[in-house]
C-alpha cells in the first residue's frame, strides 16, 4: 500500500507539472526589434519586413482570439492565429494540444503582363503533429501588441519545401472586433 500511494504521488506531481508546462502565462520574454508598426523576421536567413499600413493585431471574439496579418510591397506576408489568447504569454504554434494555433508564410508572384498566371504560395505551421514553433507575445496595451516568434513551415499545397523563420518580432497597433 506504501509504494501504491508513493507512486500516485509521482504520478499527480508529473500530471500536474505537464499540465502547467503548456499554459501560456509566463511572462512572453522580450519585445524583440521590430521597428513601430511592422513585423520583421528572416526566412531561411533572407531579411523581411512588412508595411506599416497593412500590417496588424486582431483581438477577436471577445478577447479569446489573436489574429496577426502582416505584408510588404514584395508580395510576401506573414499570418498568425492564435485561440485562447490571454494576453501576456508563449502561444505553441502546433503540437497535440495547439493544433489550432496556427502560422503561415506566403509568397506571391504577380505577373502584371497576365494577372491571370500570378502565383501564390503557402508555407504553413503545423505541417505534422509535433510542435513547429511559438509566438509570445511580451506587452498588450490597449493601442499596441508587441513580441517575438520563430517557426518552420512547409509548402504542403506545393513543392513541399520547408521555410525556416528566425528572429521574428512585432510592434503591430491592435485592432478589437
Amino acid at each position: 500500500m506504501r509504494k501504491f500511494k508513493q507512486l500516485l504521488v509521482i504520478v499527480m506531481t508529473l500530471s500536474v507539472m505537464s499540465i502547467t508546462s503548456c499554459s501560456s502565462d509566463d511572462d512572453g520574454g522580450g519585445p524583440g526589434n521590430a521597428p513601430s508598426g511592422v513585423l520583421v523576421a528572416k526566412v531561411d536567413g533572407a531579411s523581411y519586413q512588412s508595411m506599416e499600413i497593412s500590417s496588424s493585431a486582431t483581438i477577436a471574439n471577445n478577447g479569446n482570439n489573436l489574429i496577426i496579418i502582416a505584408t510588404n510591397s514584395d508580395g510576401k506576408a506573414f499570418s498568425f492565429t492564435i485561440w485562447g489568447y490571454e494576453g501576456v504569454g508563449t502561444y505553441t504554434i502546433g503540437g497535440d494540444i495547439n493544433i489550432a494555433n496556427v502560422a503561415s508564410y506566403t509568397e506571391t508572384d504577380v505577373d502584371l503582363n497576365n494577372p491571370q498566371n500570378s502565383t501564390t504560395e503557402i508555407w504553413q505551421a503545423p505541417f505534422d503533429d509535433t510542435v513547429a514553433g511559438e509566438l509570445n507575445v511580451s506587452e498588450e496595451t490597449e493601442t499596441n501588441l508587441k513580441g517575438t516568434f520563430s517557426f518552420t513551415c512547409k509548402n504542403v499545397n506545393g513543392d513541399q519545401s520547408i521555410k525556416n523563420i528566425t528572429d521574428g518580432s512585432f510592434d503591430l497597433g491592435i485592432q478589437v472586433n
